[in-house]
């Protein structure tokens, strides 16, 4: 007894060691063997770790989209900028386009007229959908004088370049002056047919296109006749192009034939014209 009480801590120690020992054999040799306690445990911890790792797997998943919807708007951010910068390029190609017969038939008049032109830009309009009364930017300084003439150059179905009748100017100031276009009520003209040197009296209306009339009730004139300043009344100078004859109206209880004109010039789109400089 007395044995026992003196070497009892040592005797435990070597048995607890003893035992290590044959557990880890016994380990070893059935690695893939899962022990009782092992087993126990897992059934209890299984789902706990199931849990924790499911959440995990959703915690990482929804940071993953967040990541993904950061780098969708960035592309998308990026496919606007493009768009705008194409769209931006398409208008300045659209504005050339536009442009170029005018350019090419302002290019052409310059070669092939007899006049003084000064060519102008126009800096403002009044309000409205046409250009009937617009501002130039030529003044007194540049040789602009009242009733100076506005032209520009117009490319007909045969090929060549005619000096189209814009209208004339009513305003001077020293670096600008304004116009009133053919177009504008206050404005009649002279012309004549080109076909068969008839004449008559064109003015503006309240839309774009032009009402006169012809002084012969009988002449012979048709649609799709082309009409020029005659230069009577010294208001405008003669063979300028007005436009051509739409349609005409032979009214009896009138005594002169009525004509309606489609001007030469579009007056939607006008911003570059050509004073005739005395």
């Amino acid at each position: 007894m007395y044995f026992f009480k003196k070497y009892k801590n040592k005797m435990i120690v070597t048995l607890v060691t003893i035992i290590l020992i044959i557990t880890v054999g016994i380990t070893n040799k059935r690695n893939s063997d899962i022990t009782g306690a092992e087993n126990f445990l897992g059934n209890i911890f299984s789902p706990v770790n199931k849990f924790f790792y499911s959440i995990g797997n959703k915690v990482s998943h929804s940071f993953g989209n967040v990541g993904d919807l950061f780098t969708l708007q960035e592309e998308k951010e990026k496919l606007q900028t493009e768009v705008l910068r194409l769209e931006d390029e398409n208008r300045k190609l659209e504005n050339i386009i536009s442009k170029s017969d005018f350019l090419k038939a302002e290019a052409e008049l310059l070669k092939t007229t007899d006049r003084n032109l000064m060519s102008a830009e126009i800096i403002s309009k009044e309000p409205g959908n046409w250009y009937n009364k617009f501002t130039i930017d030529k003044g007194k300084k540049d040789g602009i004088k009242k009733d100076t003439i506005i032209i520009q150059g117009i490319k007909l179905e045969d090929g060549v370049i005619h000096e189209g009748l814009v209208g004339r100017v009513t305003k001077v100031g020293d670096n600008s002056s304004k116009v009133s276009a053919i177009i504008d009520e206050e404005n009649s003209i002279s012309f004549k047919v080109i076909r068969t040197q008839d004449g008559g009296i064109v003015k503006g209306s309240i839309d774009s296109d032009m009402e006169g009339f012809l002084f012969d009730r009988k002449a012979d004139v048709i649609v799709g006749d082309q009409l020029y300043t005659s230069g009577l009344g010294k208001a405008y100078e003669k063979d300028l192009y007005i436009g051509e004859v739409e349609d005409v109206v032979q009214l009896e209880e009138e005594l002169m034939k009525k004509i309606i004109v489609k001007p030469a010039i579009d007056f939607k789109k006008i911003y570059k014209v050509f004073a005739i400089i005395e």
